[in-house]
């Protein structure tokens, strides 16, 4: 039988990112990211004036914080410790919306920290990614985390076999997000996590299918 596959994203659940991003759009671009959610639509806003950049001006700035800016970047408390618990009985996939252009970065940003696995970096709904996944390794069972409810839907929707649990890692936005309707679990703190994690690998079955929302 094939090992347990963990699939899980990478900012806010594996590294801090909104909080170095603000940091970094402050202090280099004159630019304050309020943190009232993860979304970035109307988050951004000139220090000068107040007004709320384009959404054209959205992407170069996130862009340019992924090419240059990832080592500002640093663990959620416990996420690594967890990854190497889980990683002695599963096969561990990062799968990030960074792209394909930033996949090697997020690579070698995770080396830094001692932490190894493959990493895909996606664009869009994760549900069709997680698919091939699963296609690929064929494991006895699969975790999927993340911190967007929307990817959520699109795993449940593509991969409903898949357990999919919902953390927040960073305490600065986990508490204005909603628990995502579509996960089995939403838990924020790593040490509560991993035991979930374990316990659904123990049990090795699978996921039971979105309840009707």
């Amino acid at each position: 039988m094939n090992r347990p596959l963990v699939i899980t994203d990478c900012d806010e659940v594996l590294m801090h990112m909104v909080v170095p991003f603000a940091e970094w759009v402050d202090s280099e671009h004159g630019v304050i990211f309020r943190i009232e959610d993860a979304s970035f639509a109307n988050a951004l806003k000139r220090k000068e004036c107040g007004t709320p950049l384009e959404a054209a001006e959205v992407w170069p700035l996130l862009d340019g914080f992924f090419r240059r800016e990832m080592t500002r970047q640093y663990p959620i408390p416990g996420a690594l410790a967890a990854m190497a618990a889980i990683g002695a009985e599963a096969d561990i996939v990062v799968l990030t919306n960074v792209g394909p252009e930033h996949q090697q970065a997020r690579i070698e940003q995770l080396a830094l920290h001692d932490f190894h696995a493959p990493v895909i970096g996606s664009r869009g709904g994760k549900g069709e990614p997680v698919r091939r996944l699963i296609e690929e390794y064929q494991p006895s069972v699969a975790v999927f985390i993340d911190d967007l409810a929307g990817h959520h839907q699109s795993v449940a929707e593509v991969a409903p076999d898949v357990w999919r649990l919902h953390l927040v890692g960073e305490p600065a936005i986990a508490d204005k997000i909603r628990p995502a309707k579509y996960a089995h679990a939403r838990i924020d703190d790593w040490t509560a996590a991993r035991e979930w994690i374990r316990a659904r690998l123990a049990e090795n079955i699978p996921a039971p299918a979105p309840e009707p929302v």
